[in-house]
């Protein structure tokens, strides 16, 4: 029976909408990628990212020449406090490296094997037939030469170059797999909850896995940078934020400890680089439409996961950090230790050192505290916590290779840099309670309350080589520069009280340099 006018004039509509749904949603898109420049699976247009400043290694009186009347960044970097030898300076060997090359190099190409093999068969069950890439390890991969350069002196050297590599590989690689945190698969009953530091709740993050087999902690935008948290909020309540891990690992490397893993922001396409990838199902149910046609999710746990809590793109793209993954557990076990000066994580109820000014003395007579630098770490650790704004320090997490001379990593520092007008003293408790700093840290602080290398100004400057600068606003950097004095106003106070000999602790007799760049807080 031929087909009357009617149904022949709905089948060209239907045929029409079709082509301008695929001209809209396929082809447009891809021109308006190809007219900006930029990558596939991103349809956002990319500024050229700016090299990271070079390490602070040796160099040549030429190159410091031309760097002395450049950026404060640039000249901090080539100040000899920065370029003292590292000791031992490296290549290192087996006892001074975390991982040793070739068990490690054979350890990932199994796992490799393994997410090659489980990949290939979930794509069968689906039967999905579009083209795919099996990944392959590299040796020369940015990620894993950042695991083979963990030393017992810190997570990289000055003079690696495999951080800034590693920076750009997350920026721009392909995200090839996501997945929850072990932190909330332990919530859900799948893991082993023994190997967690804490639940994670609300405060959702994923597992990005890149092309080349490397993995990174995606922590999306949560709060405006304008916003500060509430003087009401307490602090184990508070919102996790994306640019206060990105902050925390230019202050670090600012710092010259080196001990927060390599962080970067980027804008990601939930649609794309999340729920078309991930095989989680859990994670895949969590996905909705918002009613202003935004595509969100939220994290699936027992308690407080509903989609108020939820994170959402424009309409696809939501800000984020990514910090870059450790080596396995496996290979390098670590330690969670509860910090001496761990806070009250309840509505009422103070801890022993919020009470106790003489808190310190009971320190020093437990092991590992009462020997050795752990305590002068505890307070390294204090003092950048203070200089962030962070209170949520309730474990720190060690490398069991190195023993109890090994250094603090500062891991999860999402909580920091919520509030600028307000100085939270107390997180400095075990410095002022011990009356004890590390030489090194003191004469890092002094150079960097010289305006000529103003804390503020150096991290305004590193902070812009991030693609989603301004990563912190005016009021938190001017807010570091405050920080910063009122710790040496406490070192000058303890120096009084104490004599320099008894508060500055000389941690290493390979340093010589000047003492004219002290500043002391009178001055």
């Amino acid at each position: 029976m031929p087909w009357s006018r009617r149904d022949r004039l709905l089948i060209l509509l239907l045929l029409g909408a079709l082509l301008s749904a695929d001209l809209y949603f396929h082809l447009w898109p891809e021109v308006r990628r190809q007219l900006a420049g930029a990558e596939p699976g991103c349809p956002c247009r990319r500024t050229p990212r700016p090299a990271l400043p070079p390490a602070p290694a040796a160099a040549s009186p030429s190159a410091r020449a031309r760097s002395a009347g450049g950026s404060k960044l640039r000249r901090l970097f080539a100040h000899p406090l920065y370029r003292a030898p590292e000791p031992p300076p490296p290549p290192w060997g087996p006892e001074e490296t975390l991982l040793s090359r070739q068990e490690a190099v054979r350890y990932y190409r199994r796992k490799m094997v393994r997410w090659n093999r489980r990949h290939k068969l979930y794509r069968e069950e689906l039967n999905l037939t579009s083209p795919d890439t099996l990944l392959q390890l590299g040796r020369e991969a940015s990620w894993l030469q950042f695991h083979l350069g963990i030393s017992r002196y810190g997570l990289y050297s000055r003079s690696s170059p495999a951080i800034d590599k590693l920076l750009h590989d997350m920026q721009d690689f392909n995200i090839v797999s996501a997945d929850y945190s072990q932190d909330e698969k332990a919530l859900l009953g799948a893991c082993d909850c023994t190997q967690i530091v804490k639940p994670s709740g609300v405060h959702l993050k994923l597992v990005l896995r890149f092309q080349d087999f490397g993995k990174a902690m995606f922590k999306p935008m949560r709060q405006e940078r304008e916003e500060e948290t509430p003087e009401d909020c307490f602090y184990f309540v508070d919102f996790q934020r994306h640019n206060a891990e990105i902050a925390a690992f230019h202050l670090d490397r600012i710092l010259d400890f080196r001990r927060v893993p390599p962080t970067i922001g980027r804008l990601i396409n939930v649609t794309k680089d999340i729920l078309e990838v991930t095989k989680n199902e859990i994670l895949q149910s969590v996905f909705f439409v918002s009613p202003a046609s935004n595509v969100c999710f939220f994290a699936k746990c027992p308690y407080m996961c509903k989609t108020e809590y939820a994170v959402c793109g424009n309409p696809h793209l939501l800000e984020g950090s990514l910090s870059a993954f450790l080596p396995s557990l496996n290979l390098a076990p670590r330690l969670s230790i509860p910090n001496p000066w761990i806070r009250s994580y309840s509505f009422a109820g103070k801890e022993e050192w919020e009470v106790n000014p003489l808190y310190c003395n009971t320190v020093r007579e437990i092991y590992p505290y009462n020997s050795g630098n752990r305590l002068l770490n505890i307070i390294d650790m204090a003092i950048f916590d203070f200089l962030i704004g962070n209170m949520d320090r309730h474990h720190y997490e060690m490398f069991t290779k190195f023993g109890d001379e090994g250094f603090l990593i500062h891991l999860d520092n999402a909580r920091g840099f919520g509030r600028h007008s307000h100085d939270e003293t107390s997180i400095l408790a075990p410095l002022s309670q011990c009356c004890i700093i590390k030489r090194t840290t003191l004469l890092h602080l002094q150079l960097l309350a010289l305006p000529e290398y103003r804390l503020s100004d150096v991290m305004r400057e590193s902070l812009l080589l991030d693609h989603l600068a301004p990563v912190l606003t005016e009021p938190h950097l001017l807010a570091l520069d405050r920080r910063l004095w009122l710790i040496l106003k406490i070192v000058g106070k303890c120096i009084d009280a104490h004599g320099e000999d008894q508060v500055v602790a000389n941690d290493t007799k390979q340093l010589e340099v000047p003492f004219f760049d002290r500043v002391t807080p009178t001055s």
